[in-house]
Order: structure tokens, then C-alpha cells, then sequence
């Protein structure tokens, strides 16, 4: 869904919706939730410098300002899944690369794992389709994408291992 420039001003005009938008990747006019999964790699590239519990820790704080985040452009654009929000691609994505902190690889699977998440986020298996289809508002538009996440995060993990 295209915004037109009156819904963008609502977006970008709170600082909810910088987060939400994944500081304007939602705004792409191709694929936003690919942009937004990309957009994540970036600040990914800082966090794998980090312990994995010191990761952990700011993605669970990530997750709960993504709801929040969330929920104010959900009020702002009265939608309830709108396009433009990513934070939860960022989210998903950097679960997916968590196992890269435990088995360090080359940068390729940081790009596996990109394609990975967005296989799962875009098949979204029980329980992603479920909390997509029943789990409502902010928490509801995290949810789902943290899930497609874990699983993206298991097969990266496998495929590290065997590789």
C-alpha cells in the first residue's frame, strides 16, 4: 500500500513512525518489507560486535518499542498492518543472524540469513500465519516477524553447522 502525502507526514511526523518506518525504509515504493529487512543488515553490522547477550537484551527492547512504535502509526493512519511499518523486519531479521554470534562465519551467511528470514516472513508457517491473522495491533504486527524469525534463525543455524 502506497501512502499518500498526507499519511507520510502522519508517519514521519512523530518519532514513533521513524522507528516504525525503520527510519523511512517502509517508505520504499517496491517492497518495503525486503527494504526494511535490508535497511536492518546496516545496524546488524554493529550489533555482531557485541555479545550475544548483550544483543539478546536489545532486541527484546527493540520488540517492545516496535509495539509501541507501532501502535502510534496504526492510530495515526487507522490501519491495522500498515506497509510502512518494517520494525518488525528489523527485529526479525536480527533474530535470524543470532546464531552467526555463536558460530562466527563469513559475510555470505549474513546474506543466507537475509534470504532466509524473508522466506519464512513471506510463508509465514503455524504459528507466524496464526499470530498474522489473530494477534492484533502493535504487538500483533511484532509478533508474527519475531516468530518467522525463530524459524529463519533454526535453519540458518542448521545450515551453519553442515557448512
Amino acid at each position: 500500500m502506497k501512502l499518500d502525502a498526507q499519511q507520510r507526514r502522519a508517519v514521519l511526523g512523530h518519532p514513533a513512525g521513524w522507528i516504525a518506518s525503520g527510519f523511512g525504509s517502509g517508505l520504499s515504493p517496491f517492497a518495503p518489507g525486503t527494504a526494511g529487512s535490508a535497511a536492518a543488515l546496516i545496524p546488524w553490522l554493529f550489533m555482531r560486535e557485541l555479545s550475544l547477550g548483550v544483543v539478546a537484551v536489545l532486541i527484546v527492547l527493540a520488540f517492545a518499542m516496535g509495539v509501541w512504535a507501532s501502535n502510534v502509526v496504526i492510530g495515526r493512519l487507522r490501519i491495522s498492518d500498515p506497509g510502512v511499518i518494517v520494525w518488525d523486519e528489523f527485529v526479525g531479521q536480527w533474530i535470524t543472524l543470532l546464531p552467526l554470534l555463536i558460530w562466527p562465519a563469513h559475510w555470505a551467511w549474513i546474506v543466507a540469513g537475509f534470504f532466509l528470514f524473508r522466506l519464512f516472513d513471506v510463508w509465514k508457517p503455524w504459528p507466524c500465519s496464526w499470530a498474522d491473522r489473530r494477534v492484533k495491533g502493535g504487538f500483533g504486527v511484532m509478533l508474527d516477524d519475531a516468530l518467522a524469525g525463530v524459524y529463519a534463525a533454526m535453519a540458518l543455524a542448521v545450515l551453519v553447522h553442515f557448512f
